[in-house]
């Protein structure tokens, strides 16, 4: 900020990066989502809350923290609840340890959809971003976008188990 208290506009290499950014971040999701429409009948947001679901521990997960991983208010994700449970890939129950929460639970044919959807889904994005990037451009960009998450938010988004967190 400057002294004056005028915020000056976004120009030169700031512009460039940012308006570089902009444009992944309107383009990017809606070719992941054509693609998984197009191959496996599911969004791209209700791909990531059966694939979180999946790779979850037994599977299942509170509703609240499902929400949080995918950016989404609660209605938004019981609407798409109401749609996967609709199509037998989930379900809902209350949580036994605190029937306040309600935990969502991916079904075998959740999981046979999210078998389905992710070769295709991970061939795009190897073909859009990962093979586009050297070894140390991935590194770069997952240190930067985890830079950027953190500005965003307190709390961690979803990551993927780490090796030692499987065995």
């Amino acid at each position: 900020m400057t002294t004056n208290g005028a915020i000056p506009p976004l120009a030169g290499e700031e512009l460039e990066t940012w308006s570089a950014m902009a444009t992944v971040l309107e383009w990017l999701p809606s070719a992941l989502d054509a693609q998984l429409q197009r191959d496996a009948q599911v969004t791209h947001f209700e791909y990531g809350v059966l694939y979180a679901l999946a790779h979850a521990e037994d599977g299942r997960l509170r509703m609240s923290v499902l929400s949080s991983y995918a950016n989404s208010t609660l209605s938004r994700l019981s609407r798409a609840a109401t749609r996967l449970e609709g199509k037998g890939w989930m379900r809902r129950s209350p949580d036994p340890s605190d029937g306040r929460f309600t935990l969502a639970h991916i079904t075998d044919s959740g999981r046979a959809k999210v078998d389905q959807a992710s070769p295709g889904h991970a061939e795009l994005v190897r073909e859009l971003v990962l093979d586009r990037l050297t070894a140390v451009q991935r590194r770069q960009l997952r240190e930067i976008s985890r830079r950027i998450a953190g500005a965003l938010r307190d709390e961690g988004g979803w990551r993927p188990p780490t090796p030692s967190d499987e065995d």
